[in-house]
């Protein structure tokens, strides 16, 4: 009866508003995804034990900010970030020896933190989104083991690079979706991603159309400003 219940309220949590545009969590994904994602393209079912799995991360994130509330060191929390093309909010901002510093939580199994030797990729892209549009230098990553509470910490410095390279990529993918020109599967995509892909079927597919449209519509033609 109530298994039923709980279900049901996770699934209907699971429903996606109309995208008008990409969440810092979007870099480092699969662009095709995130096309059908805009798209409104059906996903596949997906268990509600897993919604509540990425739910428990809020709850460590609260845990620790209170922490550093306590301590004195948090300035800012879930600063919010929104512009024409990203939106997004970190966990928050510190400071330690009159230093600011961006930072962010992620909760992670036994198995990703006992592998873990520096910031997930995905991690550092978005992370340096923050830093770009916050113009702060400094950001902190802390990990959690999910199973153990075991911590670790990385402190990274602003990449102009990084974040430039992923603003202009939501910019080629921004004028894809609008002009309906289905991204390539990434040559590097990671087969679990694919396994776990909420499109995955239909990307399946749609494996072989023919996406290139005129020279006019190209992504390549964009003005990178």
């Amino acid at each position: 009866m109530i298994k039923e219940k709980i279900e049901k309220f996770y699934n209907e949590k699971r429903k996606d508003p109309d995208r008008v545009s990409f969440y810092v969590s979007d870099a480092g994904k699969c662009p095709r995804a995130l096309w059908f994602a805009f798209k409104k393209f059906p996903k596949k079912e997906k268990d509600p034990r897993v919604i509540r799995i990425l739910e428990n991360g809020d709850y460590t994130h609260m845990r620790i900010m209170s922490s550093l509330f306590s301590m004195g060191l948090v300035k800012a929390v879930e600063l919010s970030l929104e512009n024409e093309l990203i939106k997004g909010r970190c966990d928050g901002v510190i400071v330690i020896n009159n230093e600011p510093y961006v930072l962010e939580i992620k909760s992670i199994n036994s198995f990703a933190f006992k592998k873990l030797e520096s910031p997930k990729a995905e991690h550092l892209k978005q992370l340096m989104l923050y830093l770009h549009y916050f113009k702060i230098n400094k950001g902190i990553f802390l990990y959690e083991n999910k199973d153990s509470q075991e911590l670790k910490e990385f402190v990274v410095n602003y990449n102009p690079d990084i974040a430039e390279s992923v603003i202009k990529e939501f910019r080629i993918l921004k004028h894809m979706i609008e002009n309906d020109i289905l991204p390539p599967i990434p040559l590097r995509i990671e087969e679990w991603e694919c396994r776990f892909c909420d499109y995955r079927e239909e990307c399946f597919k749609r494996r072989f159309e023919n996406n290139h449209k005129n020279e006019a519509n190209s992504p390549n033609n964009l003005n990178q400003n």
